[in-house]
């Protein structure tokens, strides 16, 4: 017996007033690699403000000890390869698996949370990221949603763990700008994973294991190896 398709209008469960973007009427089905205007300036804008976010975090800004000028511009490219390996290939998996089974996705930055990740990044060297997320709208089935799921969080594992072999087998000394670029990339990647994997509210692990719980548990084992690695082996995170 087929499995019973289901509407979902937000990937995340956020509802789309909360972003005040999603649009309204027919929505022309999702095609592989479709971005429109709208969504593109929501991708900017989202990288633009984590960009500068994790640039006051690797500065260890905060506004007691200040920060270093030309150490920020010279975080900047390390912060945005960060973003950009991370967060946006995270979110662009989810859409382009979502696109795969006919569904309209695009990606929609959430304002409140980017603020918050600026506003704590510049008053406190710390940065907790809830850029946006995926939309989608169409009907699905638990393992299209499951997969949709699982493919932000595998992107990031495989990023992590190509970055790792780099960092700990090409580029290791810890004072080398390459090597602090491979080592942040890696660790950004492997935290991004596991905390979606987790198991609670909106985070993917929840539509994963509704789909398949042997898939979530290999995932999530390999992430917390991928972090426990990185903690033991790169120095600037152990």
């Amino acid at each position: 017996m087929a499995e019973k398709r289901k509407v979902y209008t937000s990937f995340h469960d956020i509802p789309p007033r909360e972003y005040m973007y999603f649009p309204k009427g027919v929505i022309e089905m999702g095609k592989p690699g479709r971005f429109s205007k709208t969504e593109v300036i929501h991708i900017l804008i989202a990288m633009t403000v984590l960009t500068i976010a994790f640039s006051f975090a690797l500065t260890n800004f905060n506004l007691i000890s200040g920060f270093d000028i030309d150490a920020l511009i010279s975080f900047i490219p390390i912060a945005f390869l960060g973003v950009l390996t991370a967060f946006f290939v995270h979110e662009l998996s989810h859409k382009f698996m979502a696109q795969k089974y006919g569904l309209w996705s695009e990606f929609r930055m959430y304002p409140k949370g980017l603020m918050i990740a600026l506003f704590l990044s510049f008053f406190t060297g710390f940065v907790f990221a809830a850029p946006g997320a995926v939309m989608f709208q169409g009907k699905t089935r638990p393992f299209e949603t499951g997969k949709i799921a699982a493919a932000g969080p595998s992107a990031n594992i495989v990023i992590a763990a190509i970055m790792f072999s780099l960092y700990r087998f090409v580029f290791f000394e810890e004072t080398s700008n390459i090597g602090q670029m491979f080592g942040f990339i890696c660790f950004i990647n492997a935290i991004l994973a596991t905390f979606n994997l987790l198991p609670f509210g909106p985070l993917d692990g929840v539509k994963i294991i509704r789909w398949d719980a042997t898939v979530w548990i290999i995932l999530l084992i390999i992430a917390i190896i991928l972090l426990m690695l990185i903690f033991s082996y790169i120095p600037a995170f152990s």
